[in-house]
């Protein structure tokens, strides 16, 4: 048995309407959730294959840092996909830098997060004082290298340029590869 803690603002979001997507997380992943809404704890115990459910805690640690419960069930999709995470106060001196290197982050109009998004095929959330990330490996390396770039104080048509580049690299191996449709 395994222990998430989910912040109290997305316990909601993990059970859903009706319990609805808790039913769901425990039917794709074979476990069984108890959540605790008082502290936010959220136990998960595996109760069919435990190579599924061994993704169950990343699916719920997704939600609790941001993520649609789709974009989080989408782990169980491809067995390639991942869940990463970057604590940004890491990489802060207090509050206003905090502030600022999220801001950075997020770019005008939520701008460079969105590039993240679009030249890597990840999927980017920043919520709190994490940016979140779900892809394939390569994606999801080039997204953390970006936003570390970004928190070292890179100018941002630096890391644009980087993510332009990553992109080229990705679609190119993609052009080898036979089609695969996405989400199946």
């Amino acid at each position: 048995m395994q222990h998430v803690k989910v912040p109290q603002d997305r316990l909601g979001v993990l059970i859903g309407e009706g319990g609805e997507t808790m039913r769901e997380i425990e039917r794709r992943a074979e476990v069984r959730l108890d959540i605790d809404s008082e502290s936010g704890s959220v136990a998960i115990d595996s109760v069919g294959d435990p190579v599924t459910g061994m993704v169950a805690p990343d699916i719920v640690r997704a939600i609790g840092r941001g993520f649609r419960p789709d974009a989080a069930l989408s782990l169980l999709d491809d067995d390639m996909r991942m869940f990463d995470l970057i604590d940004i106060d890491d990489a802060t001196r207090n509050k206003n830098d905090l502030q600022r290197q999220k801001g950075r982050l997020i770019g005008e109009d939520g701008r460079t997060r969105e590039l993240m998004e679009e030249l890597t095929g990840a999927e980017v959330v920043i919520y709190g004082t994490t940016l979140g990330i779900i892809g394939q490996p390569e994606e999801v390396q080039a997204v953390r290298r970006a936003a570390e770039m970004l928190l070292d104080g890179a100018p941002h048509g630096a890391v644009y340029g980087f993510l332009e580049r990553k992109h080229n690299e990705l679609t190119r191996g993609a052009d080898l590869q036979p089609s695969n449709s996405r989400g199946n």
